[in-house]
């Protein structure tokens, strides 16, 4: 039953070593190093690895055309963009204050 398998390989439908494959490889450890901060509760400092992560496997999407990928990422990287952003005001509220111009 073990020899069943032998002489099996895996070969890979993408390119090996070209731009896309360094970024998509680059992004997924950001991504999984983020992961690993979540797990850990580093805030927001987490938010920043996922945010550089998630625009890594954008621009995969679009050198690739690949429209789900876009979306997803997309959406994943305004979402987190808001959350920076809500981040960055909520810690700087003098930014909106009106009295103080």
């Amino acid at each position: 039953m073990a020899d069943e398998h032998e002489g099996t390989r895996i070969t890979t439908k993408t390119p090996l070593y070209t731009l896309d494959w360094y970024i998509k490889w680059i992004a997924s450890l950001v991504l999984m190093f983020g992961m690993i901060l979540t797990a850990n509760n580093v805030y927001p400092t987490n938010l920043f690895f996922h945010f550089v992560g998630i625009g890594g496997w954008l621009i995969v999407g679009m050198m690739w055309n690949d429209r789900a990928l876009m979306v997803i990422n997309t959406f994943a990287l305004a979402t987190l963009a808001t959350s920076i952003t809500r981040l960055y005001l909520d810690n700087n509220p003098s930014y909106f204050c009106l009295d103080c111009i």
